[in-house]
């Protein structure tokens, strides 16, 4: 039996660390102190080790966290099965910290990548680390700095085998709703969590985009002051468009720079990104699924950063004589916030149709009513209108497009009108609206029976003998007509980019 000074050391040896993460930027040092505030011991790591010492002196002081000074230090101090978290930079450095801390765990161990890793890479890493043995997960949190501290957003993918060990700690520390119901749970094998982060941070490209278009509208069409606007976005976000993005600017249009003026008037006018929006246009690209809401989103920010070529044009190229809207302004102020709901039904019904063909390529089994509850707090998307589209799931969990869903149906119907005229108007006006302009595009395409990919086909067979199908022969028979007569009737191979 040992003595008590005896267990007193044992017990100093035991390790103690539930979880240990590493990288202690504004992200992990809350995510850390969330965990803690959640009964969870965290040992907490950099790489340069300096930050841990001032991590525990000042904002982890008075908590369980503990420190570690080396990666063979921090694993020491875990539980088994240990449980390590990264939250770095995406890219070389996750691949970096997994050679570095592989050698030191055992089988069963688990590596968590908390960053915006593309999900190939997620991929890769998963197939990778599993075949020695270790389990891997990869995670989008969403949310920021508040999020991360108070509740994020957690949306983890990886090697099922690890989600019973890390399901306690994600869903305690994860926002809540809707009668404490966790905005974190499983979504699938290899890359799919991490892709599902990468669709949420496209989704947010395109409702920033909107929201934007909005405020110039008011701004340069209605003539409205930053002080009205606030007031617009202070109503609106009591109703369908009440959300964490458009409480925000309300928030902005009405902060008041060191004179007393609306400090929005005073920000530079050109937008950064760091490539999510771009990675999910890219394999959107690939997959064949028309988010164009998103790619308008990103291009504007592309747009947006060409300012001394922009200010050269303005000079140059003119639009319309008068750039005001002539329309009253209430009225108008409610024709686009209707134009404005209108539009994100279209981006999140691009969005989903994104996941599911990529579900289907990967061979995912995605609970899409589930995504949107794990998107209903806590994330920079979270809004009201996402409880809508759990319900539509949870009534069809085979819906093929949310417009098709019987609620948003109606929605697009009731806002169809306001919709065009706000395009309409803006157009004549000479302001640009390329999101709200390409979600009206999509959603007039989308529900035309004939569109005039025919002649399209017909060209590219001309010119290149690429075949067609015909609307009076059954699908998957293609045929090649010699349009010129000097071609004869050898056909081009039949493929699709």
């Amino acid at each position: 039996m040992l003595s008590a000074a005896s267990f007193f050391l044992w017990a100093l040896m035991e390790p103690q660390g539930d979880i240990a993460l590493i990288g202690l930027a504004v992200m992990g040092q809350n995510l850390i102190l969330n965990m803690n505030d959640h009964g969870f011991t965290v040992v907490a790591y950099n790489r340069t080790t300096s930050k841990v010492d001032e991590f525990l002196a000042k904002e982890a002081k008075g908590t369980k966290v503990l420190g570690a000074h080396s990666i063979e230090e921090m694993v020491k101090k875990l539980k088994r099965p240990r449980r390590v978290m990264m939250l770095v930079k995406a890219g070389q450095p996750v691949d970096d910290f997994i050679t570095q801390i592989a050698p030191h765990l055992e089988k069963g161990d688990i590596i968590i990548d908390g960053g915006n890793s593309l999900y190939q890479d997620t991929a890769r890493r998963h197939k990778n680390l599993e075949a020695k043995g270790l389990l891997y997960i990869g995670t989008g949190v969403s949310g920021g700095e508040e999020g991360a501290r108070r509740g994020p957003s957690i949306m983890p993918g990886g090697s099922p085998a690890a989600w019973p060990h890390v399901k306690a700690i994600f869903q305690s520390v994860s926002a809540k709703v809707e009668g404490d119901i966790p905005c974190c749970d499983w979504v699938g094998q290899g890359g799919a969590g991490h892709y599902v982060k990468m669709v949420h941070n496209g989704i947010e490209y395109g409702d920033m985009q909107l929201i934007c278009e909005a405020y110039q509208l008011m701004r340069d069409g209605l003539g409205m002051s930053a002080d009205e606007m606030h007031q617009a976005f202070t109503e609106w976000n009591t109703g369908v468009l009440d959300s964490y993005l458009i409480e925000i600017t309300r928030d902005i249009l009405g902060y008041k720079d060191a004179d007393g003026s609306p400090l929005v008037d005073r920000i530079l006018d050109t937008a950064g990104q760091k490539g999510t929006g771009k990675w999910t246009v890219i394999d959107a690209m690939e997959m064949g699924i028309p988010i164009t809401l998103i790619a308008e989103a990103v291009f504007s920010r592309c747009v947006s950063a060409l300012k001394e070529e922009r200010v050269a044009a303005s000079k140059v190229l003119k639009g319309p004589a008068n750039s005001k809207l002539s329309a009253e302004k209430k009225v108008f102020v409610d024709a686009i916030r209707d134009a404005l709901y209108a539009s994100k039904i279209v981006s999140y019904a691009q969005g989903y149709m994104l996941m599911r063909a990529a579900a289907n390529e990967n061979g995912w089994d995605l609970n899409y009513g589930g995504i949107a509850l794990m998107w209903r707090g806590g994330c920079i998307i979270r809004s009201r209108f996402l409880g809508k589209i759990k319900e539509a799931f949870d009534k069809n969990a085979q819906l093929s497009n949310l417009l098709l869903d019987p609620y948003f149906t109606g929605e697009v119907q009731r806002c169809q009108p306001a919709w065009r005229e706000v395009i309409a108007m803006a157009v004549k006006a000479g302001i640009p609206v390329p999101a709200l302009g390409t979600a009206l595009a999509f959603f007039d395409g989308y529900r035309t029976a004939n569109l005039p990919a025919n002649l399209l086909q017909a060209q590219r067979d001309y010119f290149g003998a690429h075949t067609y199908e015909r609307t009076d022969k059954p699908r998957g028979q293609f045929f090649h007509t010699n349009w010129t007569g000097r071609g004869g009737d050898t056909a081009s191979s039949t493929y699709n980019v």
